[in-house]
């Protein structure tokens, strides 16, 4: 196995290693003590057009020209390639995010599994025929849409990768990606990897860089036919005003601020776990963090309860000790994080977890924590803070668990915890959310399962074989034979 290697300070264009555009670099910090720890290159849009040349160029060329069974091939290399690397890619994610090692790990294998589906679904996009006049043969194509721009965010790079760049390639795009500054040293190993699986030049180009230079350059590129963007609304929304003036597709993967329901008659020793971890896992820098836990009048107090000592029981301490919760990605996201605390500063805290006793100096760390009595307009009920802290809302009836988990701007998740089938089935269909989950809370990731939210949460859908449409367009041909 010969060693992995890549360039941080270097951009991945038409296949090439080089230095971006002037020569400029941006600090790598590692979260878990504050402290830089190299460079990486900071591209522009000098870098983002030479990119976009070279994805068009492979469109023209060897990737352009592939069949669906070789790209497909492709992918399910590039699979293999990661699997071998599970260890060192989990090693990187972790000082590059700042999350613990078996989060980072099970971000590594997701990665693989995502290439692995990829590769399988390639060749197994088809069209239909249409039935129409007699002396009509109609018929659908599904094609790529050419050179697809991917703007990725840091706290989930490789998943990102895998479910956005895959789904793209498996159509036959050819994708520019743009990791984020604060960690992408998983996006240049994986496009060494895809090199290595025999990716052809110019199919996948990366290049680092700060959103405002090359991120807004990807996105308002003219040569850009698609954009995938996951991050925040705000970010988000410029994105897509960027890209207007080409009148391309956006997909806008964004915010949440996603409910779980418990009620009565709930297993609340099989939510309990679910409870805890939806919200906490990676520091709760997650989209779909769950950081509200709606509870019916009848079990309120014993979850709130049985979540504050799961609170208070939690460690947080450096990637490499692997505890319960890691660092924020930043100094900047640490103050936005406390921001938020001392805004709760007039509410109950039912719990709050514990530094490792030899927490290293400069990290950014926060401690877990769990409000209980949240009112549902309370600030921290209905924006996103984007770190381990979570509220607990009472609630009567079903009908006002359904306002109230209606109640924010975003829709990305929702989970029901009942063991009633018809209330099941009812809340399903009244939750806005972009996925529902019953009786658990993720469905242990499913890379097969479409994601994507409604509202303030985005549009259009990720994962499994809506991806694959997302990221192809549809043609009709209809044949006039007499």
């Amino acid at each position: 196995m010969r060693e992995l290697w890549y360039d941080a300070t270097q951009v991945h264009i038409g296949g090439e290693w080089r230095a971006p555009e002037g020569g400029g670099q941006l600090p790598l910090e590692n979260p878990s003590r504050g402290e830089q720890i190299g460079s990486i290159a900071r591209g522009k849009a000098a870098d983002i057009d030479a990119a976009v040349t070279a994805a068009r160029a492979a469109l023209d060329g060897d990737w352009g020209r592939m069949t669906a069974v070789e790209r497909g091939r492709i992918l399910t290399r590039i699979g293999q390639l990661v699997e071998t690397r599970i260890e060192e890619l989990t090693v990187i994610e972790a000082m590059d995010v700042g999350k613990p090692l078996t989060q980072a790990r099970n971000d590594a294998i997701a990665l693989a599994r995502y290439m692995e589906f990829y590769g399988g679904a390639a060749d197994k996009v088809m069209g239909a025929t249409i039935p129409y006049l007699d002396g009509y043969t109609v018929y659908t194509l599904r094609e790529p849409h050419g050179v697809t721009g991917h703007i990725v965010p840091w706290n989930y790079p490789m998943q990102i990768i895998g479910r956005s760049v895959g789904a793209a390639l498996a159509m036959g795009n050819a994708c520019v990606l743009k990791p984020a500054e604060e960690a992408c040293l998983t996006a240049l190993a994986f496009v060494a990897l895809a090199e290595e699986a025999g990716l052809p030049p110019g199919a996948l180009n990366v290049v680092p860089g700060l959103g405002e230079e090359a991120g807004a350059a990807l996105a308002a590129h003219p040569g850009v036919d698609h954009i995938s963007f996951t991050g925040s609304v705000g970010v988000g929304a410029l994105v897509q005003a960027a890209a207007a003036p080409n009148v391309v597709p956006v997909t806008l993967e964004l915010g949440g601020k996603s409910p779980q329901l418990v009620f009565d008659d709930a297993d609340l020793d099989a939510a309990l776990p679910f409870l805890v971890g939806a919200c906490i896992q990676n520091a709760g820098q997650t989209c779909s963090a769950s950081s509200r836990v709606l509870v019916q009048r009848g079990v309120y107090d014993e979850v709130v309860a049985r979540m504050g000592a799961a609170y208070d029981a939690l460690v947080v301490g450096p990637a490499r000790s692997d505890l319960n919760v890691g660092p924020l990605i930043s100094a900047r996201q640490k103050e936005i994080v406390e921001g938020f605390l001392a805004q709760g500063a007039d509410l109950r805290i039912a719990g709050q977890g514990q530094f490792t006793s030899d927490l290293p100096e400069g990290g950014h760390y926060v401690r877990p924590t769990l409000f209980a009595d949240v009112p549902a307009d309370h600030v921290l009920a209905r924006d996103e803070i984007f770190g381990p802290v979570q509220v607990v809302i009472p609630f009567e009836t079903e009908e006002e668990a359904v306002e109230i988990a209606n109640g924010t701007d975003y829709g990305l998740v929702a989970s029901i915890w009942t063991d009633s089938g018809a209330r099941q089935m009812r809340l399903a269909k009244r939750l806005r959310a972009g996925q529902v989950f019953i009786n658990n809370y993720g469905a242990g990731g499913g890379v097969e399962l479409p994601f994507g939210g409604v509202g303030k949460s985005g549009h259009g859908r990720e994962k499994g074989f809506e991806a694959l449409y997302g990221f192809s367009q549809l043609k009709t041909v209809a044949a006039k034979h007499g």
